[in-house]
């Protein structure tokens, strides 16, 4: 990413709220409010100069971000963040710790996402990096690995939020990577909207050891379009959404995805109460005899089915190392705090090398999905590493939030400490496929 306009003004607001004297002031609360805001007002300004000046209404051809320039040989990956990744991960940490985690508790009891946090996180502007500058985004430049960061910092306030708020962004990455440009001109406009357009993808399906490439659900060429039957399990906010992507096997075609508005006549979403996610409002979407027009496939011959699920799954190991990451900074404040006997229990063997092991998985989960990541961003051929890294994150997902538990005790299992809840949210790491796209 190069440096602009818009990443120094976000340098000089992130140093102005990083320090001490805006307490002194009492100018806090004032200058994080405009350091929320300042994002999403300077991409309106860049939106609007666009439009004013390139009047693009309709593209003739598909609109597609260029991959960030690489200092690094091809086949490597890069640990380091650029200065511009490193300063909106610096505004997504904020946000995550000041609004998100202070309301995941009552959005969990609720099952649905404060209207409040839901403002905050459109002023947050982060659809902007979704769409191209040619339909008034900012979206010059497709970074997984910046898609990386901010759903891990995002997760590190709550999971469950964090699915609810990526959800929509996911579908709008997808439209511009694979999309036609009448696919793109249709509906990016609409995720920039003061009220953005609520979206979802649907590909995971209630069936014993699920497989993303063995769909139960169909779709058949018929005329001009296609007839869709089945149904799509453990979809974010389903019963909110306006626009699905849905996976279905084409015949004699193999899964492909596409593009289903919610009014559609034959289709119908339900709620599906889940153990975890509460706030992210899975459900379940029905498809019986659902016909769409030929249009509706998502991209053209260039679709490649198996990258669009390796995005997916990076996603979801992305907030698997955000919530990861919750859980080890929790319980080492705990553990450090709580005494038995005299002496905090930290200072017990068994508790510090319980500890020690969430920080050792944690580190081994982050290199795996970054080194997937990475070769994403470079165009190379990543399903190994996509799938590694969700075995892994899957695999010790469940095992951090189990040892989180574990560490507080009795104290583990009440609602009064937010672990329980983080342990719940990370058992959806190993079973949830789509719903989100990097």
């Amino acid at each position: 990413m190069s440096r602009d306009p818009m990443g120094i003004a976000l340098a000089a607001l992130n140093s102005i709220a990083s320090s001490p004297v805006i307490d002194k002031l009492g100018l806090r609360e004032t200058i994080e409010k405009t350091l929320y805001q300042g994002t999403k007002t300077g991409f309106k300004a860049l939106g609007a100069t666009s439009r004013q000046f390139k009047n693009v209404t309709n593209l003739v051809t598909p609109a597609r971000p260029n991959a960030p320039v690489s200092t690094t040989s091809k086949n490597l990956f890069d640990l380091n963040l650029s200065e511009e990744q490193q300063l909106m991960q610096d505004s997504i940490q904020r946000f995550a710790k000041d609004l998100i985690r202070p309301a995941a508790l009552d959005a969990d009891k609720n099952a649905e996402v404060p209207q409040d946090i839901l403002t905050q996180a459109t002023e947050l502007g982060l659809s902007y990096f979704a769409v191209p500058e040619e339909l008034g985004g900012a979206g010059t430049e497709r970074s997984p690995v910046t898609s990386m960061v901010v759903a891990e910092e995002l997760a590190y306030g709550d999971m469950g939020i964090a699915v609810a708020t990526l959800a929509p962004i996911g579908v709008a990455n997808a439209l511009t990577h694979w999309g036609t440009a009448s696919q793109q001109s249709k509906y990016l406009p609409s995720f920039l909207d003061e009220s953005p357009l609520l979206a979802s993808i649907a590909v995971a399906e209630s069936e014993p050891l699920f497989d993303a490439n063995q769909l139960k659900t169909t779709a058949k060429s018929v005329g001009n379009g296609f007839i869709l039957h089945g149904e799509k399990s453990l979809v974010p906010l389903a019963e909110s959404c306006e626009l699905f992507l849905i996976a279905a096997n084409l015949e004699n075609k193999g899964p492909r995805i596409f593009i289903v508005e919610s009014s559609t006549e034959g289709l119908t979403v339900s709620a599906d109460p889940s153990m975890g996610l509460k706030a992210a409002q899975l459900g379940k979407v029905n498809l019986n005899n659902v016909k769409i027009e030929s249009d509706c496939l998502l991209g053209e011959a260039d679709f490649d089915y198996q990258a669009f699920i390796n995005f997916s799954r990076l996603a979801w190991c992305s907030l698997a190392l955000g919530t990861a990451k919750a859980i080890l900074d929790y319980t080492i404040t705990y553990c450090n705090e709580r005494e038995a006997f005299g002496e905090p229990i930290s200072h017990r063997q068994s508790v510090a090398f319980m500890v020690a092991n969430i920080g050792i998985e944690l580190d081994s989960m982050k290199v795996l999905t970054q080194r997937a990541v990475a070769r994403a961003e470079k165009g190379l051929d990543f399903t190994q590493e996509a799938y590694l890294a969700h075995v892994l994150c899957g695999d010790k997902a469940m095992e951090i939030g189990t040892n989180g538990v574990q560490l507080l005790g009795g104290h583990g299992f009440t609602k009064e400490h937010p672990v329980e809840r983080w342990y719940r949210d990370m058992r959806s790491i190993a079973i949830c496929e789509g719903g989100l796209h990097l």
